[in-house]
């Protein structure tokens, strides 16, 4: 997952009465029955779930440029082929970045016993520099926002800076987890950044995220190649620790980190086409990313959009139905560090977006689904009751209706006019294992992923049929 999310939080948008007579009549292939037996079917299906197995367990991490990357675009390829589907390879050129050795260690401050160093949990921040082989000892001067950085500029320079900013886990515990991890993560995007500007000799950022078992939250930053300063994560139990030594005196850290950047490297956006019939030039998107970061298996991170996403085709595919627009189920390549997977389509497709009629991405994990968020207009949103009637029975009925409602690798899609959806998700815990080693198998609930792919497969079968006016995104390109 990327900077680049919406807010998780809203009021939920009433939902429109069961009764309304719309656009949906007995002969429509969007009628109730039909979005019902859609429904049903995911709700009756492991498909997804154990293609998630497959590519956590059998390929693991995915990082671009990695042979994990690599690997993951075969299996996903193969299993769209198996069911079908036509599968197009999109060439993809990506960063390659390889994490080394990582170490910290607090190795002098104010009432140390002699002989007594202290490790710091930490791990290197996407696009991170190198310190020496041996490591580089320095201050750490301890800033909690960037004023505070600028008013302490003559200290940064050639100090370890380390940016103490907490998740807020109240905030997503009340439904904006979206803003409450925009509000931290400027700091490791930007943090590094404006401390090399300072002259600073690394950087250190609190991780953001909940559930503090010591685990490190990895990221990107906005790095450029002259300024690759290392840059780290670390442990909010280890923040706080720093943060209460240096109330006794001054704090020096042995900072060792040895990642790489390599030469860019080729990979590919896996697209797979269930063909319309008198529609078929145009194309409803339904997608997840397919890298990880490389700390684990990038199980909820974005494991479950593209496992979700193929589960759409399975179950239109399995039920025998063929849709008017073409449903095409996108892989993006390098969401996490670079966006170059949207990009790309972005430019193959910019000459003609008229023809993309709409766009799904899930990018949040699966927890608990309650319904649809989408970028139309507000006359448009009466269209979507069907749908979200057809999923009034497994809790997922609400149509929450946004100027903006994309993911990262759809924005620009979005921003160019395209109607843009999300499955909306309670992701209070999903801060907890992102961008960490506990983001594995394990933690996705098998249940939560089928109403998943139930709402993902009825929206979009309704939009691949639907012949009312949705219109184009509010927010139009500038």
């Amino acid at each position: 997952m990327n900077l680049r999310k919406p807010a998780f939080s809203a009021l939920f948008v009433c939902l429109l009465g069961a009764g309304f007579s719309g656009i949906a009549s007995a002969a429509s292939p969007n009628d109730a029955a039909t979005l019902g037996k859609i429904r049903d079917a995911a709700m009756q299906s492991d498909y997804s779930y154990q293609r998630l197995e497959d590519l956590t367990d059998l390929v693991g991490p995915r990082l671009s440029g990695s042979l994990g990357g690599a690997a993951a675009v075969e299996q996903v390829a193969a299993a769209m082929r198996a069911l079908g589907a036509k599968v197009t390879l999109q060439p993809v050129k990506v960063p390659h970045w390889v994490r080394g050795e990582e170490k910290g260690e607090l190795v002098d401050y104010k009432g140390r016993p002699a002989n007594i160093t202290q490790r710091v949990v930490l791990t290197a921040l996407g696009g991170s520099g190198a310190t020496p082989a041996t490591g580089l000892t320095a201050p750490i001067v301890v800033v909690r926002d960037f004023d505070e950085l600028k008013a302490r500029a003559a200290e940064v320079k050639g100090a370890i800076v380390l940016f103490d900013v907490a998740f807020d886990q109240g905030m997503a515990d009340r439904g904006l987890a979206g803003n409450a991890y925009g509000q931290a993560a400027r700091y490791r995007s930007n943090g590094p950044r404006m401390a090399a500007e300072l002259g600073a000799a690394a950087a250190l950022v609190r991780s953001v995220g909940g559930a503090d078992y010591r685990l490190p939250h990895t990221g990107a930053t906005n790095l450029k190649d002259d300024q690759r300063i290392p840059a780290a994560a670390v442990t909010a139990e280890d923040a706080m620790l720093i943060g209460r030594l240096m109330k006794r005196g001054p704090v020096r850290m042995k900072l060792t980190l040895t990642p790489q950047t390599l030469p860019d490297a080729d990979t590919f956006n896996v697209i797979a086409d269930l063909p319309g019939t008198d529609k078929s030039d145009e194309v409803v998107i339904v997608s997840g990313h397919l890298d990880s970061w490389d700390l684990a298996t990038g199980a909820h991170d974005d494991g479950t959009g593209v496992t979700t996403s193929m589960g759409v085709i399975e179950t239109i595919k399995k039920l025998g139905l063929q849709p008017r627009r073409t449903i095409r189920m996108v892989a993006w390549a390098n969401e996490e560090n670079g966006l170059k997977g949207g990009n790309t389509y972005y430019e193959a497709h910019k000459d003609k977006l008229e023809k993309q009629f709409a766009a799904i991405e899930t990018d949040g994990g699966v927890g608990r689904t309650f319904g649809i968020m989408g970028s139309v207009r507000g006359e448009a949103e009466k269209y979507f009751a069907p749908v979200s009637n057809a999923l009034l029975p497994i809790g997922a009925g609400v149509f929450n209706r946004r100027d903006s409602a994309s993911g990262s690798d759809v924005h620009q899609l979005e921003a160019g006019g395209v109607p843009s959806f999300m499955p909306y998700v309670d992701t209070s815990a999903y801060f907890n294992y992102h961008h960490t080693p506990a983001d594995t198998f394990d933690k996705v609930d098998p249940v939560n992923m089928k109403k998943h792919v139930a709402v993902m497969s009825a929206l979009a079968w309704y939009l691949a049929n639907t012949d009312d006016p949705i219109g184009r995104s509010p927010e139009p390109l500038k």
